[in-house]
């Protein structure tokens, strides 16, 4: 069945890889030493980076209930590696030896800035490359999506002598920052769509440092363009070069322990995509597959000794239930530094 109108479904940013022509097309880089001193020397500069900023703490992220300081500027670097080797084909959970490992890697430069004590401005800029352990395929390197965010609480509410409770909105968008191809999964930097996302966060902060937070976010994402005239997927030819990306739904917990600067945290998340058809038996991924998974893990945020207000943060999730995705364990760590350009506010 063909159709020239472009269907609505998934994308999968990270998916299983099948040896085809196609593959070996669209802007494979080759796998050399010259690439991995580049990005030795990225490292190198953003923990530079680091070094020049002067400090004062409160880290936060787009999804928890931390808001910095009126006119407090907390900026750092953080790194992600993410691989897995098997993965799920629709609801079949499998592995294909061809492709071996495959390995993600980001740096992200990340920035927030305090407006007021209810308003902030949120910037991530990620630099990622990709690889396979196995095959002939080759990955992938250079800036990925910019996101830009503005996170806003909207009230907070004592709870008697034991702490607050806070209601949070969020509104964040994506940009591509490169023309990187979507059509080299899961070697390709991402889905190369543009983003808009609505978040609601409700979070509890006891006195004595008990953390509870809960989030919900619906993001809206733009049409693909290919650089080919068709494609086929959930069933249909499509004579087309423009792929309609399902939009995402996600939430999350976190519970824990937060005082002082010290977070230890236990986390779930959870993505639906809403439409989308899954990789086929023997076929390589498409960048509007449905991508749904589950994931848990655990959050560390600790204060550097003698250092005053440097943090240091470890991420860690495992994705044990999904679809159209790798099981992928994935560990994030880095340093945060805030500067504060008057008295902060008690968060």
């Amino acid at each position: 069945m063909t159709s020239n109108h472009v269907p609505a479904s998934s994308g999968f940013n990270k998916p299983l890889l099948f040896s085809r022509r196609r593959f070996l097309l669209a802007g494979s880089t080759p796998k050399s030493n010259g690439r991995r001193a580049g990005h030795a020397a990225l490292l190198s500069g953003c923990l530079t980076f680091l070094s020049l900023l002067s400090p004062s703490l409160h880290a936060q992220t787009i999804d928890d209930g931390i808001m910095l300081a009126k006119r407090s500027l907390c900026a750092g670097a953080l790194y992600t590696h993410d691989s897995w080797d098997s993965y799920w084909q629709g609801s079949l959970q499998r592995v294909n030896g061809n492709i071996g490992t495959i390995t993600t890697q980001t740096i992200t430069m990340a920035a927030n800035y305090g407006v007021t004590s209810r308003l902030d401005f949120i910037i991530n800029v990620p630099y990622v490359w990709t690889d396979a352990s196995k095959g002939v395929l080759h990955g992938q390197s250079g800036f990925q999506d910019l996101t830009l965010a503005a996170k806003y609480k909207l009230v907070s509410v004592p709870v008697g002598k034991f702490g607050a409770l806070r209601a949070i909105a969020v509104l964040s968008g994506t940009l591509p920052m490169t023309n990187y191809t979507p059509d080299l999964q899961p070697l390709s930097l991402g889905t190369n769509s543009k983003t808009l996302t609505g978040r609601a966060t409700l979070n509890y902060l006891g006195r004595r440092g008990l953390y509870l937070n809960g989030t919900a976010a619906y993001t809206f994402r733009s049409n693909v363009t290919l650089d080919r005239t068709s494609y086929y997927t959930n069933g249909q030819l499509y004579l087309s070069n423009q792929v309609a990306m399902p939009n995402l739904f996600n939430y999350g917990t976190s519970v824990g322990y937060r005082k002082n600067n010290l977070s230890l945290l236990g986390d779930f998340s959870v993505q639906q995509a809403r439409g989308g058809g899954d990789i086929r038996p023997q076929d390589m991924p498409f960048v509007s597959n449905r991508t749904n998974f589950s994931k848990a893990g655990a959050t560390i945020k600790v204060p550097v000794p003698k250092v005053k207000d440097l943090q240091y943060w470890f991420i860690y999730s495992n994705t044990f239930q999904g679809r159209n995705v790798g099981q992928a364990n994935t560990f994030t760590t880095g340093l945060m530094y805030t500067l504060p350009f008057e008295k902060r506010a008690t968060p």
